[in-house]
């Protein structure tokens, strides 16, 4: 039988076929690493790793070693997107929280801080009150939440003895939220029920200014739309001295995720954002999906109960920053929050700055770093000392885009 040898036109065409076949399979997982990449901080994983980053440690000239703090720097096109510069500040790490939190709520009464729900992961959300002691150290007298309060992006505020919590979101995922609104007496760990709002808001701006709880702006029930609205409520010593919300004047720009202050008799509105992440269409349980979001650095007063003013902004876009803040001095002191995404990578940027707003001068600045960039930290402060616990932390010193979520409490000594 006559055998017939390859052609060598045949072998050039198999090689140039395996060529282009392999370079087909090298553009697909490259585009697929890619897109996992840009995604994994934004849609946060079931399996969200909550564990808390401990300091690295460096020897000491003696052979011990002490904990380093590793101040987060960011190279980038804009400015804007860059760690401000501002002293550093000597931070100690105090008494763990009982749980990681974040979008949860916090408010101080003396040397308390209570400390309200949140998420410990995307699937997860927390249903109850952890308290922590200024003066000792410590953290207890847990206790749970009434069964029909929001879990997370809670309005609060309160008058020294009574907390008013209003609206936020019902459950995990990206749920919408409720009209539900509640009061705490802290002294009898009591709870009763206030008149729902007109409408449910997500993340608004809460508090309470010459007799009247006012409610502000937040997201409309699809968690995304701004809403502009802005009612208010005669109480008193935990009741509401009305049966329906009244109608005040609509806020300038609506969105979630903003510092509500009440001082020297003004109302004051700070930083925040218009949009956030939805429910996936047809998701059973209301799977995230990303969403445009616009993060801005607007400060607006009001004063006179019928006209917003509007005063110098921040010195970066800063938003998730609710209970983020805390009066010392005649001055607003923010820790943390979120600015806007990265040009190039689109990720989300967490802030790593302290700001002071000087309401003497009304001028901002930037009064220290943080150990790390941080967003939803829940801040109190006593004795002359700044503390933050919770919220979700940095991946890394020069990755600016959120990673854990964590349960540490952290103080530093600050003096303005």
């Amino acid at each position: 039988m006559a055998r017939f040898a390859p052609k060598h036109g045949s072998r050039k065409y198999v090689v140039v076929l395996a060529c282009i076949a392999l370079l087909g399979v090298a553009l697909v997982a490259d585009f697929l690493w890619a897109s996992s990449s840009s995604s994994s901080s934004l849609n946060w994983s079931n399996s969200l790793d909550i564990s808390v980053d401990r300091p690295r440690l460096k020897p000491k000239p003696d052979g011990k070693k002490t904990k380093e703090t590793r101040l987060p720097t960011l190279d980038g096109p804009n400015a804007t997107f860059a760690d401000l510069p501002g002293p550093q500040l000597k931070w100690e790490e105090m008494a763990e929280a009982p749980v990681p939190r974040l979008d949860g709520a916090a408010i101080q009464i003396k040397n308390l801080l209570y400390v309200f729900a949140g998420y410990g992961t995307i699937d997860y959300v927390h249903s109850h009150v952890d308290i922590y002691n200024f003066t000792d150290n410590t953290w207890g007298g847990r206790f749970d939440m009434p069964k029909e309060m929001a879990h997370s992006h809670l309005g609060m505020v309160t008058d020294g003895r009574y907390i008013y919590v209003v609206t936020g979101q019902y459950g995990p995922q990206c749920r919408g939220p409720t009209a539900r609104n509640f009061v705490l007496d802290t002294e009898k760990k009591e709870w009763h029920d206030l008149p729902p709002l007109p409408f449910p808001r997500y993340a608004p701006a809460t508090q309470l200014w010459r007799g009247r709880l006012h409610v502000m702006g937040g997201s409309k029930e699809d968690r995304h739309e701004p809403g502009l609205d802005h009612w208010s409520l005669a109480v008193k010593d935990g009741k509401a001295l009305e049966e329906e919300w009244k109608n005040e004047i609509p806020i300038p720009r609506g969105g979630p995720h903003r510092a509500c202050v009440v001082v020297n008799d003004q109302l004051l509105v700070i930083g925040g954002q218009e949009g956030d992440f939805m429910a996936k269409p047809g998701s059973p349980i209301f799977k995230c999906s990303r969403r445009n979001e616009v993060v801005f650095s607007n400060v607006y007063m009001l004063d006179d109960g019928s006209k917003w003013k509007e005063l110098p902004p921040m010195p970066k876009p800063d938003s998730h920053i609710e209970f983020a803040w805390a009066i010392v001095n005649n001055s607003i002191i923010i820790a943390g929050g979120t600015t806007e995404k990265h040009p190039v990578t689109k990720k989300m940027v967490l802030v790593g700055e302290v700001f002071r707003f000087d309401l003497n001068s009304l001028e901002w600045s930037v009064v220290g770093k943080l150990p790390f960039r941080i967003k939803t930290t829940l801040v109190g402060f006593w004795n002359g000392w700044l503390y933050f616990t919770s919220g979700q932390r940095d991946r890394g010193p020069l990755d600016p885009a959120p990673k854990k979520v964590i349960g540490g409490m952290w103080r530093t000594k600050l003096s303005l």
